[in-house]
């Protein structure tokens, strides 16, 4: 039988068709085969691989002391500026810098010479004084004899007058002489005086010099430690020089440190109930080493006001310092004890994770199951952490292994090491 053209596909759009179907075919068939054993291994995957080890401690319950730490500075008890009070020039330097002085000791000395010549002028002038003074007495005894002389001429001369048995010019003549000699008299007697105010002057005078040439001599007013001098040998110094050196009182020493002011309202509501304090012989300090002072500090004053632009409270200690290992201007803390929490929770620090602001722990259940738990967070004990809320007594919780666990993965727990650090 002879087709005719007409019924006979073109070879070239049989071709095409031909082809397209095949690529769909098998296209589809690769599909099924990547998408159909993956699905079928997904599942033995997952059952084949073991869960993970991690490390996890019991959370514990004990009373805890909760201390606060301060960051503070030293200061010498007492600050002595050594200053000149008078004016010469620095003739000795009579102390070791940073050394212990002893309260009298010389520390240094002004040229003396001056002052020396000030004193024995001023002692020259209060023997003058002196002199001029017992020549106003041996005038005025010479005065009161002429007066006495003279009031018996007049009184003896009064009778013959009368009777005309003297003239009355040697009557006038011996009145004459006692209104001299009783002038003579208060001249002596003011002279006296005089005399007696010029001695209280040269007194003082010899007083003021010996003080300033007592100055001159620029003793330690307190036992300390002398600091560096500023001043060298051979400078002019004065009362307006500034300070020559400083001696400090470094046993005890004092630690300055800021409260806030609701750190200080609730200290004195502890006391008033009972409760532990800045109390005495409860602060420890901590160096700037990181090394605790041996012996403890007691609470020393609290400043006379409120700080109104921080809110805060400068508050002092004192604490021992034998052998004056400790000096002004250390930087410190000042830790004591505030409170003791009764029942308190305690987990590691390590086992604290931080997500997004909110701090949570990997709590492990019964059926090794791990739950994901947000938890508040009170102070920090050494390597310990109280929690507020958030966890029960028992209860476990994952210290080692948190990178490769996530909520509700089954787990294989192991007790950590560090399982006694909660007790």
């Amino acid at each position: 039988m002879q087709l005719s053209r007409s019924d006979v596909i073109p070879p070239s759009r049989a071709d095409f068709s031909l082809r397209l179907l095949s690529k769909t075919v098998v296209c589809a068939a690769l599909l099924m085969a990547a998408i159909l054993p993956g699905c079928r291994r997904t599942p033995e995957v997952a059952a084949q691989g073991p869960p993970p080890n991690v490390d996890v401690v019991e959370v514990s319950v004990r009373d805890v002391p909760v201390a606060k730490e301060w960051i503070g500075t030293l200061d010498g008890r007492v600050n002595a500026d050594i200053r000149a009070q008078v004016t010469g020039y620095l003739l000795k330097q009579n102390y070791s810098e940073g050394s212990a002085v002893r309260k009298g000791q010389m520390l240094f000395e002004i040229d003396p010479r001056p002052f020396q010549a000030a004193l024995d002028h001023a002692k020259g002038n209060l023997a003058q004084a002196k002199g001029m003074l017992q020549q106003a007495k041996g005038n005025l005894a010479q005065s009161q004899a002429r007066l006495g002389k003279a009031d018996l001429d007049v009184t003896r001369y009064a009778p013959l007058a009368r009777t005309k048995a003297i003239s009355q010019e040697e009557m006038d003549n011996a009145i004459q002489s006692q209104l001299e000699a009783k002038a003579g008299v208060e001249a002596a007697q003011a002279a006296i005086e005089s005399a007696t105010a010029n001695i209280g002057a040269a007194q003082a005078a010899v007083y003021d010099s010996e003080v300033q040439l007592g100055f001159t001599s620029i003793t330690s007013p307190i036992d300390g430690i002398a600091g560096l001098a500023k001043m060298q040998v051979g400078a002019l110094v004065g009362p307006s020089s500034g300070e020559l050196t400083t001696v400090s009182t470094v046993d005890p020493i004092k630690a300055y440190f800021t409260v806030s002011e609701q750190e200080y309202l609730a200290r004195h509501n502890r006391i008033q109930a009972g409760g532990p304090g800045v109390t005495p012989g409860n602060l420890d300090l901590i160096l700037a080493d990181g090394s605790v002072h041996p012996h403890k500090g007691s609470f020393f004053m609290a400043d006379r006001q409120v700080d109104v632009a921080t809110g805060s409270l400068r508050v002092a200690a004192l604490f021992p310092n034998p052998g004056n290992v400790l000096r002004p201007g250390q930087y410190c803390r000042v830790r004591s004890v505030v409170e003791t929490r009764k029942n308190a929770v305690l987990v590691p620090q390590r086992a604290i994770s931080e997500l997004q602001g909110t701090s949570q722990v990997a709590v492990v259940d019964n059926d090794n199951k791990v739950e994901i738990r947000p938890v508040k967070l009170g102070e920090t004990l050494g390597s310990l952490r109280i929690v507020e809320e958030g966890l029960h007594t028992g209860e476990r919780i994952v210290v080692e292994g948190l990178q490769k666990i996530r909520g509700g993965m089954t787990v294989t727990p192991r007790i950590a090491a560090g399982q006694a650090d909660t007790r």
